[in-house]
């Protein structure tokens, strides 16, 4: 299956920091809707951190997609909600 980064800007895909920094632009954007901002911005870190010192490559590969999914999920979200129309099947 081919990675999912492909569907992010490759300068977000190449770099976990700036895959990180964009997960809690996220969840704080998210947060701040939902008044759970605290409470996401922390699971998003404690995930980072736990796998912080992983060197598998494939598993690493693994992580950045979950990421990169969850980050297209909520983009094709907003865009939902936004004009109203359906994007995924």
């Amino acid at each position: 299956m081919p990675s999912l980064q492909k569907a992010l800007p490759p300068e977000l895909a190449d770099n976990v920091l700036r895959l990180y920094r964009e997960c809690l632009r996220r969840a704080k954007f998210i947060g701040h809707q939902k008044h759970n901002t605290e409470l996401l911005v922390t699971m998003v870190r404690e995930q980072f951190k736990k796998n912080m010192h992983e060197t598998d490559p494939e598993k690493i590969q693994k992580m950045k997609d979950d990421a990169a999914r969850g980050l297209i999920n909520h983009i094709l979200y907003e865009s939902e909600k936004i004009t109203g129309r359906k994007f995924s099947g």
